[in-house]
């Protein structure tokens, strides 16, 4: 006599899985007005849609109303950083100062205050998601995606308003998004159009990288988003989004996080240049990730790809059922309890001491001057325009918006005559600004702001202001004393 054979393992359902998958998806879409599929994939289980500055219109209130109404516990998610990076103001430009001249203010009750502006403008627009704030610690000058966004580039300071920040969003009944784990602040590569990688021995990697997720982590982040970027120390082959050793060793291991972990947008060539968003959803969900953020303008038929090649790496092998039922657990907890809270109407409204931007007497408090600052009489201001990166867009920014008539010139295009007051962002990263710059001194009195992360040793600026937001831009036209016509 043999013994039995062991019951067989029923396969799992289709329909389930795919339901599963589909609770661990945050895509984008185009328009101001939730499209069909949407809605319909939102009713069959999506875990809700990221939006961008084009689906923020005078209609946001019905968009919001039909998903709430097709899907009342729906996550409904923005990037809103404040400062250069906004979605609400995408516009007219933020009126928060951002991270970098807040860290240089370094007063945490003043960054405090501005992200309980920022959850009070949120929860009035019915979002209760913000995947925000920047904890990287911005130590390369020459980044080209975090610098202003980033509050310094020393940890302590950044742990402390990471803090402070964490602190006034979920005072004010918003969930956060301490990024880009375990930070993205030490490379010279964009994520979103290329791999870089983090050099860092894992004893530097501790101790700056990781202090200010710690820090955010204590403070109460529900969230951590991860960075498409290789850790050489940690982990040589897999970018952090994909790396279990990352996500699974550091962020949970080391540090405790019990919360949702959301990839950076799948659709960056970090992600999926090479591989294609379902391959690297399927990655992303094998590496640790909970909550998957597929990009923008996205469309139905791409989020049923990427719920299919979920489905059928469970079918094959390739990913645990378990792996998969666990990110729709956790992305289902966080959606129950941010309903709960948004049905009993927690998150209360600033108080008056915090209601008020910051004036720009005090965001000029934050600049950088080198010496006294003279702008010579009918002294012209030009803004000198560069391409945005992806994280900020198409957002107004400097001068412009205060003075939208303010002369803007591009590569290759003439300076005007006479005495000129030049305003750009990162000069020290663009070689045909520093060459402006150096023929425009050559030939006439000149001014030059960098208002972006400026290299403060050998870069071309006489003042800094670390951001681009409409704020910083009235605080920059008031130092100067040019409030009303851009000309001395």
């Amino acid at each position: 006599m043999t013994d039995a054979a062991p019951p067989s393992t029923p396969a799992p359902d289709r329909t389930r899985l795919r339901t599963l998958a589909l609770g661990v998806l945050l895509p984008g879409f185009a328009g101001a007005v939730p499209p069909s599929w949407l809605l319909d994939r939102l009713r069959a289980g999506l875990a809700g849609a990221c939006l961008f500055g084009e689906n923020v219109t005078p209609a946001l209130p019905a968009l919001v109303a039909a998903v709430r109404t097709t899907a009342p516990d729906a996550l409904l998610a923005i990037d809103e950083e404040g400062g250069d990076v906004t979605r609400l103001a995408w516009v007219s430009g933020s009126d928060e100062p951002g991270n970098a001249v807040l860290g240089r203010l370094d007063d945490p009750e003043s960054t405090r205050a501005s992200a309980a502006r920022i959850a009070a403008a949120l929860r009035a627009a019915g979002l209760d998601l913000d995947l925000a704030p920047v904890v990287d610690v911005n130590s390369n000058p020459r980044n080209p995606v975090i610098g202003a966004r980033s509050f310094g580039d020393d940890a302590a300071l950044v742990a402390r308003h990471a803090t402070a920040w964490i602190a006034g969003a979920d005072g004010g009944g918003v969930a956060t998004s301490a990024k880009h784990f375990p930070g993205h602040g030490d490379v010279a590569v964009d994520s979103h159009l290329a791999l870089p990688v983090l050099e860092a021995p894992l004893e530097v990697l501790r101790e700056r990288e990781l202090a200010p997720f710690a820090a955010a982590i204590a403070a109460g982040a529900r969230t951590v988003m991860t960075s498409h970027l290789v850790v050489r120390a940690v982990d040589s082959d897999r970018p952090a989004t994909f790396s279990a050793p990352v996500l699974e060793g550091l962020l949970r291991g080391e540090l405790g996080f019990t919360g949702v972990i959301v990839s950076d947008a799948l659709d960056m060539a970090g992600a999926s240049g090479a591989i294609g968003i379902p391959e690297a959803a399927v990655r992303a969900l094998q590496g640790g990730c909970d909550l998957l953020c597929v990009g923008t303008r996205n469309t139905g038929e791409q989020v049923d790809a990427i719920a299919e090649a979920i489905v059928a790496a469970v079918e094959n092998g390739r990913l645990p059922a378990a792996r998969l039922a666990q990110a729709h657990e956790r992305v289902a907890r966080l959606r129950a309890e941010l309903a709960g809270e948004r049905a009993r109407g927690e998150g209360r409204a600033p108080a008056a001491a915090e209601a008020t931007a910051l004036p720009p007497a005090r965001i000029a408090e934050a600049f950088a001057e080198r010496g006294p600052l003279a702008v010579a009489p009918g002294a012209r201001l030009v803004q000198l325009e560069t391409t945005a990166n992806a994280a900020v867009g198409t957002v107004p920014w400097g001068v412009a918006t205060v003075l939208p008539d303010v002369l803007r010139l591009r590569e290759g295009e003439p300076l005007p005559a006479g005495p000129l007051v030049l305003v750009g962002r990162d000069l020290h990263r663009h070689p045909w600004i520093v060459d402006v710059v150096a023929r425009a001194r050559d030939s006439r009195p000149t001014l030059v702001v960098d208002m972006g992360w400026p290299d403060l040793e050998s870069g071309p600026a006489d003042l800094a202001t670390f951001g681009a937001s409409r704020a910083v831009a009235a605080a920059l036209l008031e130092r100067l004393g040019l409030p009303e016509g851009g000309t001395s």
